[in-house]
């Protein structure tokens, strides 16, 4: 049976029920030791990567664009049970508390792709983050871009 944990450092463990994966904001780590990350962060993935974890447990991730130190990643996780499909997203290092001196023109864009993402109302990771929060996290970087 599957699961999504978080842990008290960020880290996201997806477990399907075949095998399992630890996402963090610029890598996942696969139960087998595979590591998938970014190639600006030395790894091979240049924009998506996705797996079957089995019993119905769907994973992909992306790089949308650099968010403030460049190769974040994000992850959406489908289960798609007899009732209804569950989907999760996090993106990761793209969200931020607190904006930087300097917003690179990339962030929002990667922001705005990452809210598309969201649509249909999935969960969001980490849970004491929501959907609005994403969205006014946007305007900030346009607003810090832009004025």
């Amino acid at each position: 049976m599957g699961a999504i944990t978080e842990s008290a450092d960020g880290a996201i463990a997806v477990q399907g029920d075949e095998t399992s994966l630890t996402f963090t904001a610029y890598e996942v780590r696969l139960a087998d030791g595979t590591t998938i990350a970014h190639e600006s962060r030395g790894g091979d993935m240049s924009s998506v990567w996705a797996t079957d974890l089995g019993g119905d447990w769907f994973v992909e991730v992306a790089h949308l664009g650099d968010g403030p130190a460049g190769g974040e990643l994000v992850m959406t996780v489908s289960h798609i049970g007899l009732d209804q499909t569950r989907r999760w997203v996090t993106i990761g290092a793209l969200w931020a508390d607190e904006l930087p001196a300097h917003v690179a023109p990339s962030w929002p864009v990667a922001v705005d792709l990452a809210l598309g993402l969201m649509e249909g109302s999935p969960e969001i990771l980490p849970a004491a983050v929501s959907k609005d929060d994403v969205e006014a996290l946007h305007q900030r970087l346009l607003g810090a871009l832009h004025g």
